[in-house]
C-alpha cells in the first residue's frame, strides 16, 4: 500500500513501512515517559524460547535493561542475537517465555510496546528517493511532532551525527555509513525512551562508528534505556554498562566487564568472552 504526505510543503509518497522495519517512539518528553514506566526495569525478557527447522535459535535466554543503561547483547554472527530482538519488537513470536517492555506484555500489545521502542535493523530501511531531511521528517511527522519539534529534533540529530552537508539530498547516491546514520536519526526523532540497535556499525567507516558510539552516550545520559547488540568486542567494553554473553542461542553469562572479570580471572573481553564460551554450559 502506497501513503501520501506533504513534508514542509512537498508531496511525496512512499509504500506504507513496515512497523518492523521502522523506528518508532512517541510523547513529548522522553524522561517523562521513563519515569512513567515506574520501575527501573524497562526490558524484560523471561525464559525465551524459539525454535526453526533444524535449529534452536533462542535457547531459554533472560535478561533485564534497565534505565539510563547500554545493556550489551555480545555474541558472534548466529548466536542469537537478532532472533531475540526481533522477538522483542514482536517481529517474531516465541514458541515459549514472555517478554515485557516497562508493563507492557509484548505478546498481548505488540503494537503498544514498540510505540516506546526507537529501532536500527540490520535492513535500514532507508528510502533512496527521499531526502536525508525528509527520511527522517516522515517518520516525525506520522508520529504526530509538531512543525517546531520536529525541526528542533531533527537539527539537533543531524549536528550530532554530521548529516547536514546531505540533508537536501536523495538518500539513493549515499554510502552505507551515511544511510546508517540516517537510520539512526529516524530511531531518535520520536524520543522514545527505549532503543534498540541491531549490530549498527558492522561494516561502517572508523568515523561513522565514532558518531554512532558517541551518539548512544549522549541518549544514556538522557535516561534512555538501550539495548546494543554486536560481536565487536572494542565496542562492548566502551559502551556497555553490563553485557550478556550469548552463544549457540544461550546466555552463557551476564555482568559488568569488573564482575566478568572477576568471574573468569581474565583482563581483556575477548578472553572473557573465550573462557566463557568454551566452558560446558549448565542452564541454570
Amino acid at each position: 500500500m502506497v501513503i501520501q504526505g506533504i513534508i514542509w510543503g512537498r508531496v511525496v509518497q512512499v509504500a506504507r513501512p513496515d512497523p518492523i522495519k521502522i523506528s518508532v517512539g512517541i510523547g513529548e518528553n522522553c524522561i517523562a515517559r521513563c519515569l512513567a514506566l515506574s520501575l527501573s526495569i524497562v526490558i524484560r525478557v523471561e525464559s525465551l524460547v524459539k525454535t526453526f527447522p533444524g535449529v534452536r535459535a533462542v535457547d531459554g535466554v533472560t535478561f533485564e535493561t534497565r534505565d539510563g543503561q547500554v545493556f550489551g547483547l555480545l555474541g558472534p554472527n548466529g548466536a542469537g542475537k537478532t532472533t531475540t530482538i526481533r522477538l522483542i519488537l514482536s517481529i517474531l513470536k516465541p514458541d515459549s517465555g514472555r517478554i515485557f517492555v516497562g508493563d507492557v506484555d509484548v505478546l498481548q500489545d505488540g503494537a503498544r510496546a514498540r510505540s516506546m521502542i526507537g529501532a536500527v535493523l540490520e535492513d535500514n530501511g532507508v528510502y533512496d528517493r527521499l531526502t536525508a531531511f525528509e527520511n527522517v521528517a516522515i517518520f516525525g511527522e506520522m508520529y504526530g511532532l509538531d512543525r517546531s519539534t520536529l525541526k528542533e529534533r531533527v537539527d539537533r540529530l543531524f549536528d550530532l551525527l554530521e548529516l547536514n552537508e546531505v540533508r537536501e539530498k536523495k538518500a539513493g547516491s549515499f554510502s552505507k555509513g551515511m544511510k546508517q546514520k540516517i537510520a539512526v536519526a529516524r530511531a531518535l526523532v520520536s524520543d522514545p525512551p527505549v532503543l534498540i540497535l541491531d549490530e549498527p556499525t558492522s561494516g561502517l567507516d572508523v568515523l561513522t562508528k565514532r558518531t554512532i558510539l558517541d551518539l548512544m552516550k549522549e541518549e544514556k545520559k538522557r535516561g534512555k534505556s538501550i539495548l546494543y547488540s554486536t560481536h565487536i568486542m572494542s565496542e562492548a567494553e566502551e559502551i556497555c554498562d553490563v553485557i550478556a554473553i550469548i552463544h549457540h542461542g544461550q546466555i552463557r553469562a551476564v555482568g559488568t566487564l569488573q564482575e566478568l572479570r572477576k568471574q573468569t580471572g581474565k583482563e581483556k573481553l575477548e578472553d572473557i568472552f573465550i573462557e566463557i564460551v568454551r566452558e560446558p554450559y549448565e542452564p541454570s
